[in-house]
């Protein structure tokens, strides 16, 4: 028998475990008032299902279909801000999406994610998946479904092709500055308003510097500060969430 062979049953006993895990969190949420209770105890639905296969781990699924920013709410609000902007970028023909979509983003990421917003926190941490695996499906799906939305309201806004693609660095770093400060301040808060504080520098500085809101997105000596704030803030998350399983 191979590596590949010996390595299968081991991965479906690993993955049968988690489910187990799974159970036992939601009878513990059972024991539990509120809306982490609902949040467990309720039976997998298909998207569920789905990225279980996916990812080849029911908790993370769970944990995944339970982020906070992906819920229908939060998505609505996301579109309706973007669909706002698309319709002013028609009538201002200013690059008002690629001003929008970095703050939505932001916020989203700032919310998908830990104490105090997360209803499943506490009984997510007794699962057999790593803070640092949850934070980075979350983020991803976050980041990801945001930068859809963004792309579909500025082609709908019929802006330039450097504007609608420049504005996905600038977002990767005013999320990666979002989530570094939420991680480290355990407040969703504090990282909603570090990302929409720090974007608004950039855009008004690049105002009196140049004239111009749109510099803040199409300007491109200023890609390699975005790239090299996002790489320091992702490692002060990664940094934030090195915590041993099982600590508050």
């Amino acid at each position: 028998m191979n590596a590949g062979e010996a390595g299968r049953p081991l991965a479906g006993f690993e993955g049968r475990l988690e489910a187990e895990l799974v159970k036992v969190v939601t009878e513990r949420g059972a024991a539990r008032p509120g809306l982490a209770t609902v949040t467990w105890r309720r039976q997998p639905g298909p998207v569920e299902r789905a990225a279980g296969r996916l990812l080849r781990s029911p908790g993370l699924a769970r944990a995944l279909v339970t982020t906070p920013s992906l819920l229908l709410p939060w998505l609505i609000a996301s579109a309706v801000v973007l669909a706002a902007g698309a319709i002013a970028t028609l009538g201002t023909r200013q690059p008002w999406v690629g001003l929008l979509a970095p703050v939505v983003a932001a916020a989203g990421i700032a919310y998908a994610y830990g104490p105090g917003i997360d209803p499943a926190w506490e009984l997510s941490r007794s699962l057999a998946v790593s803070d640092r695996l949850v934070l980075l499906v979350r983020a991803l799906a976050v980041f990801a479904l945001d930068a859809a939305l963004g792309l579909a309201a500025s082609a709908a806004s019929g802006t330039a092709v450097g504007i609608t693609f420049g504005w996905l660095i600038p977002m990767t770093a005013v999320c990666a500055l979002a989530l570094a400060v939420a991680t480290v301040s355990r407040s969703a808060n504090a990282g909603v308003s570090a990302g929409l504080v720090g974007w608004a520098l950039v855009i008004l500085s690049e105002k009196a510097a140049t004239g111009q809101f749109a510099a803040a997105v199409n300007d491109s000596a200023l890609m390699l500060p975005y790239l090299a704030v996002a790489v320091i803030c992702v490692a002060v998350a990664l940094y934030a969430t090195r915590t041993v399983r099982g600590t508050p």
